[in-house]
């Protein structure tokens, strides 16, 4: 009997485990979605949608308030999203500012502290964070044409009036450590990567994934008034030890789970045990558009007990083939991870 070659695209093999699955539509508290793109890249294209219909998507799936991440891109888009978004939502939306890192050839010398101040106007337009892109640390350079690390000294004014003016940083740096390898039969995130070749930033192009890491823990350990969002679980979610090593270290630190089921969902002891140590400094967030059937991929991890189901809504998921298990977190967890942890980083009240 000759037995036919499946090209690894084709090849969708169907689970034949009889197991529960739990459709959990909203989530059991009011949550907020710390981690979110409005914009064209990578929301969808809902900021030329009626804000109304977002509204609705949100209600449907208990999403008290969102954080638009856009502003990152530039202030004329956080001056539109704010107009668009929080002036009118003051209780729905929260948008966050950036750093225009082309300008430091323009400026040398002078480009953290004209950022600083940057920072300051975003924040009297409404900015009420800060977002640091992933090109920091892989592609931003100086004026003297050099790469910049995350931990350069230069850029402490940054920092410091994020902490005086009480803005919370979202940062990523580096991405998935696969990306960061040869892309070889070894490589647990080829199909992606060869789907996305942009995506992947081996050495010696880029710097290692290891010195970026250790920058990155640099910056937080050195900058303790400042509070970091570690994105992606705090940038580092196959390793949540060396997530807990830091967290320990640094109580200014906190990670949302945003974009990180796969790897979350591998571990499920791990990350339930990772969820009770440091139930006060993790934070529900998504990074996708938003939409009911992702929102519930959310929920159904974060609250039940369901084994091997997929990640994503669409088969094979993306980020590799693998399925998840739910951690079942308990009702005083969820509602902190939920809303009650960013609520206490945007100085709301928490009842």
């Amino acid at each position: 009997m000759m037995i036919p070659e499946i090209p690894l695209s084709q090849y969708q093999p169907r689970p034949q485990v009889v197991i529960k699955e739990t459709n959990i539509p909203r989530s059991r508290f009011p949550a907020i979605d710390i981690h979110n793109h409005l914009g064209d890249e990578f929301g969808a294209g809902w900021c030329k949608r009626p804000v109304q219909e977002l509204l609705d998507v949100m209600d449907q799936a208990n999403i008290e308030a969102l954080v638009d991440l856009d502003g990152g891109w530039g202030e004329n888009v956080l001056q539109q999203r704010i107009e668009q978004y929080k002036n009118p939502y003051p209780q729905r939306f929260i948008c966050f500012g950036g750093v225009d890192w082309d300008n430091w050839c323009k400026l040398g010398n002078r480009f953290p502290e004209w950022a600083a101040q940057r920072l300051g106007q975003q924040a009297s337009w409404g900015a009420q964070g800060l977002k640091i892109w992933k090109n920091f640390g892989l592609t931003v350079k100086d004026q003297f044409n050099e790469m910049v690390k995350v931990d350069d000294p230069r850029l402490h004014p940054i920092w410091q009036t994020a902490a005086e003016l009480k803005l919370p940083v979202i940062i990523h740096v580096a991405d998935p450590v696969a990306f960061f390898q040869p892309l070889d039969q070894y490589n647990e995130r080829w199909e992606e990567l060869n789907s996305h070749p942009n995506w992947h930033f081996y050495s010696p192009t880029f710097p290692e994934f290891a010195s970026i890491l250790e920058q990155f823990a640099n910056l937080v350990r050195k900058n303790q008034n400042t509070i970091f969002i570690g994105a992606h679980v705090g940038c580092y979610a196959e390793n949540l030890t060396w997530v807990s090593q830091l967290m320990d270290q640094c109580e200014n630190f906190y990670v949302d789970i945003a974009a990180r089921l796969a790897e979350l969902g591998r571990q499920p002891f791990t990350a339930r045990s990772f969820f009770e140590r440091y139930q006060d400094r993790v934070i529900f967030g998504t990074d996708s558009p938003p939409n009911p059937q992702i929102y519930q991929r959310y929920f159904q991890f974060l609250e039940s007990d369901d084994e091997y189901f997929n990640y994503d809504i669409v088969e094979p998921p993306g980020q590799g083939r693998w399925r998840i298990y739910g951690v079942q977190l308990p009702d005083n967890i969820l509602k902190k991870i939920y809303r009650l942890n960013a609520r206490k980083i945007f100085n709301l009240s928490t009842t």
